[in-house]
């Protein structure tokens, strides 16, 4: 599909200065030049034409607000200056797999000067003696040149970064929440306290009513065997009483 049909069709019946992202990857360019693409796209802020045969960007309009350009598997060599008149807030570049092979075929992004991220992955240029501390000492801006910054640790991604910090900002608990929550959990534990004195308290009288009810019924029984002794002298005594008026 032609470059310009892709761009169309990526509309989706939006007008051009509504769309922030653009994607055109592995669609064609008739004549190695960007088409289809203007400056009515003056809100673009990502845009991506990977493998798309372009040799050239002497086409790109004026993108004042793009901050990130993918341009991976093209045929790109050099003329890099374009990219400083029309993109110039751009922080993230992938020239990845075109056909780069000096610094100075580089040198022209010193104008760049929010650039952080730069790919030459799969450049000639990469095979240059010293490439890397020659690309970062030519271009002291950029942070992470293929990915790793001078001390080899991995570009971060960004946009999960953004999630992450969105994300902790909703979730995380205010001060105050947590001064309540730590109040309600001393709260609770003397109340907790208080409970368990209660039930030991209870328990101990529980214990004592058993006692008292148990010496109770004790003396009870020996009440009741006293009497019955005495009925029994009582019943022994009137019989002797019998035989002596016999």
């Amino acid at each position: 599909m032609e470059m310009k049909k892709r761009i169309s069709l990526e509309l989706r019946n939006r007008s051009p200065v509504e769309v922030a992202e653009l994607v055109v990857d592995n669609c064609r360019s008739s004549d190695g030049e960007v088409e289809g693409l203007t400056e009515d796209f003056k809100e673009l802020e990502f845009l991506s034409m990977v493998n798309v045969g372009l040799t050239s960007l002497a086409k790109l309009p004026s993108l004042p607000k793009l901050r990130k350009l993918e341009l991976s598997d093209n045929n790109i060599c050099g003329a890099l200056e374009t990219l400083c008149e029309k993109c110039p807030n751009l922080t993230y570049l992938n020239l990845s797999g075109n056909k780069i092979k000096e610094l100075s075929n580089v040198e022209a992004l010193q104008n760049l000067k929010s650039l952080r991220s730069l790919d030459l992955f799969n450049c000639d240029i990469t095979t240059l003696e010293e490439y890397r501390e020659s690309v970062l000492e030519l271009l002291p801006q950029v942070t992470f040149l293929d990915g790793f910054d001078q001390e080899d640790n991995e570009a971060p991604d960004s946009e999960a970064d953004e999630e992450d910090e969105d994300e902790e900002g909703e979730d995380a608990p205010t001060g105050d929440f947590d001064h309540e929550d730590e109040e309600e959990d001393e709260e609770g534990s003397e109340g907790g306290e208080v409970g368990l004195s209660f039930l030991m308290k209870k328990g101990l009288q529980d214990e004592e009513d058993e006692d008292d009810y148990a010496e109770e019924e004790e003396e009870e029984e020996q009440a009741g065997v006293q009497g019955e002794k005495r009925k029994r002298d009582d019943e022994d005594e009137d019989d002797e009483d019998d035989e002596d008026d016999d």
